[in-house]
């Protein structure tokens, strides 16, 4: 069977190229072996199924392993104690039937006696008496909203209590995954008038709180990518330089498993095995702009336009520049690292990756481009674009013409809150289905450090630091600064952006070269 690049359900190691997870699943025998129940928490479609499956063949010699998922039990299942305690054994009996490799010592959990949670708990002590039983629940977020869920976690918790004082028997491990923080359940479902406290019950007893947190990354390395990257080679001898291509694709991605996935699947099935680092941008393009969002887009795009507070916290950070520093307890920072939309770096919150960069912004940028909020059309001129060439000089000349007529006797504190956004504004019709861009947001203009945006056109990388004039000392603190990045980068030439308002300002766009580099001053 050839093998795949996999974006839809659990990838299978003899179907799918894979990147090698064994580390991570030895980490998680690490804690069934300490008898420990722990949870895994990520955004969508970030491996987890595809790890409970893994782990399950892995543990499948020493124990007796049910995974489970909840994404098929509909909502009766959940109604009342008796319905879940039924479909609760059909379902470990339908799985252990289709896993199991002899039918002959197979031994049924299914019991038309258990009818409430009483009787499931000493039927789980009866099947685990003799036998080390590890249960995985996938997609346990189909079962949030539901007090006979949280009375199912009370129940296997004080197993697991018992059972650590010797007074009972229940299952080596119980191993959950979803989205949201299990721990934080019964909050969540008083907060949203879905549970009523019993007397003498407090709203911060989690009937969960004996599981650990899998906190390992499960985001993909460069090295990671490369050892799948080099599998594939052996199969279809492309003639790719395996660390360079795994090194960009992890720039776009920040190795979250889905986009690292899907890039491959492009560059093999769409871009004719052409793996170079411009077809990895190619990828990315066609990914972001492709006509109906998959799964993880739609997610994502559902999340900003029901979420105001989660949607203004993403806009600050890409269109404003603002640095938040991670801090325990903020909800909309926990609510954006539950959905992988940031991450945190040096202790900084920065968008997850360049293509969540790309579609967020693209986002923001065609919302008001429908409410009419910026003086832009979208007529781009032909002399700017032409094939695969973009003339960086002319489409400064364009900005600033437009800028002078539109917004030049605007005042600075306009300018705090929306140059960039502007300047994107302008920029995103040019590049639309050729090239694209993503920011290297720091802090706010307004504080003289930098904001770079980064295109790709072509072949061809422009870096374009944006800055408010705040004197001569902190212009050449900017020439420095893009020098900086540009030798990061590996270009020679750069270009400034600077938007002035002082009365007497000056008005130019000229070529200067600093230290042997060449820099594009554009002063608006």
């Amino acid at each position: 069977m050839t093998k795949k690049f996999n974006v839809k359900g659990p990838c299978v190691p003899h179907k799918h190229y894979m990147v090698d997870i064994s580390s991570r699943l030895e980490k998680m025998k690490s804690l069934v072996e300490n008898e420990d129940y722990f949870v895994i928490n990520r955004g969508r479609q970030y491996g987890k199924t595809t790890t409970l499956v893994q782990l399950g063949n892995l543990l499948a010699n020493e124990y007796t392993v049910i995974l489970l998922s909840f994404q098929g039990l509909g909502s009766s299942s959940f109604e009342h104690e008796a319905t879940f305690c039924k479909k609760f054994l059909e379902n470990i009996d339908l799985h252990l039937e289709q896993t199991s490799k002899s039918k002959d010592n197979l031994i049924s959990w299914k019991n038309d006696d258990v009818v409430d949670f009483d009787l499931l708990s000493r039927h789980i002590t009866k099947m685990c008496r003799h036998k080390n039983v590890v249960l995985m629940i996938d997609e346990v977020d189909r079962a949030s909203n539901y007090r006979v869920f949280l009375d199912f976690l009370g129940i296997l918790r004080n197993k697991f209590i018992l059972r650590n004082v010797g007074q009972d028997f229940t299952f080596q491990s119980v191993i959950l995954a979803g989205v949201y923080d299990i721990k934080n359940i019964k909050f969540r479902m008083i907060q949203e008038g879905k549970y009523t406290l019993t007397s003498g019950e407090r709203s911060n007893d989690s009937p969960w709180n004996i599981a650990e947190n899998f906190d390992e990354e499960m985001a993909f390395s460069a090295v990671e990518i490369a050892g799948m990257l080099a599998d594939y080679e052996l199969d279809h001898q492309t003639g790719m330089e395996v660390n360079e291509i795994a090194e960009e694709i992890y720039s776009y991605t920040s190795g979250y498993p889905f986009l690292v996935s899907r890039v491959c699947q492009y560059i093999h099935e769409k871009l004719e095995k052409n793996w170079l680092k411009a077809s990895i941008l190619e990828a990315v393009t066609l990914i972001t702009e492709e006509p109906q969002p998959n799964t993880l887009f739609d997610d994502l795009f559902k999340n900003i336009r029901n979420q105001q507070s989660l949607s203004d916290f993403l806009y600050e950070i890409l269109m404003e520049g603002k640095v938040y520093k991670y801090s325990q307890g903020n909800e909309v920072i926990e609510q954006g690292l539950r959905y992988a939309f940031i991450r945190i770096l040096d202790r900084n919150i920065c968008i997850h990756n360049k293509i969540f960069e790309i579609i967020i912004t693209a986002y923001f940028i065609n919302e008001e481009r429908i409410e009419k909020k910026k003086l832009v059309g979208n007529i781009v001129d032909v002399d700017v674009v032409n094939g695969d060439q973009f003339n960086i000089e002319l489409f400064f000349e364009k900005f600033n013409t437009h800028y002078q007529k539109h917004y030049s006797h605007r005042d600075e504190n306009f300018i705090e809150r929306e140059a960039a956004f502007l300047f994107l504004f302008f920029l995103q019709p040019y590049l639309n289905g050729k090239g694209t861009f993503h920011l290297e947001s720091k802090p706010n203009l307004a504080t003289g450090k930098r904001m770079d945006v980064v295109i790709t056109y072509g072949n061809e990388l422009y870096i374009i630091e944006l800055k408010i004039w705040r004197g001569a000392k902190y212009h050449e603190k900017a020439h420095q600064q893009l020098l900086d990045y540009m030798a990061k980068q590996g270009v020679a030439k750069g270009y400034l952006l600077t938007f002035d308002f002082r009365q007497k300002k000056e008005v130019k766009q000229e070529w200067i070269q600093v230290d042997g580099k060449e820099i594009l001053e554009v002063q608006v």
